[in-house]
């Protein structure tokens, strides 16, 4: 009967560790992935929710985008702030940014908006949140490396 050598029983934790180093990495990058992605649904979801008010009640309503803060405000009126590590850029129209850190997208009673692009990015990766100005229409796109 062969016994295990001191150094084939080291070389076999040194594998397992390695082995548990590697997937505790590919675990917590996909869970600042999946959280991530999680926050531009709920941004695309906050959009969505403002045209519909400007549908349903006739009205314009404002969707509105703190840079500076991290913060964005829809049709419920409360602050929603992104999660740590996240930054936020928005492209829209001149007339619709107020100030250096306040951009807004209004959409109108007929769906229709002034559209404009709100990214996340988090590393190398970003997130697209494109609104229509002609349908008013909101999609994400996650871009997977930074451009």
């Amino acid at each position: 009967m062969r016994a295990f050598t001191l150094l084939e029983m080291l070389a076999v934790i040194l594998l397992i560790g390695i082995a548990a180093a590697a997937v505790s990495i590919s675990i917590t990058h996909g869970l600042a992935s999946a959280r991530i992605n999680a926050a531009a649904g709920e941004l695309a979801g906050a959009l969505r929710a403002t045209r519909t008010q400007a549908i349903v009640h006739g009205e314009q309503r404002v969707f509105q985008v703190n840079t500076r803060d991290d913060v964005y405000r829809g049709a419920n009126q409360r602050d929603v702030r992104l999660p740590k590590g996240l930054e936020l850029s928005v492209t829209s129209a001149t007339s619709d940014q107020s100030s250096g850190d306040i951009a807004r997208i209004r959409f109108f009673p007929d769906g229709s908006s002034t559209g404009g692009r709100i990214t996340l990015r988090s590393g190398q990766r970003e997130w697209h949140v494109n609104v229509s100005w002609l349908t008013g229409a909101i999609s994400v796109f996650d871009t997977g490396t930074h451009t």
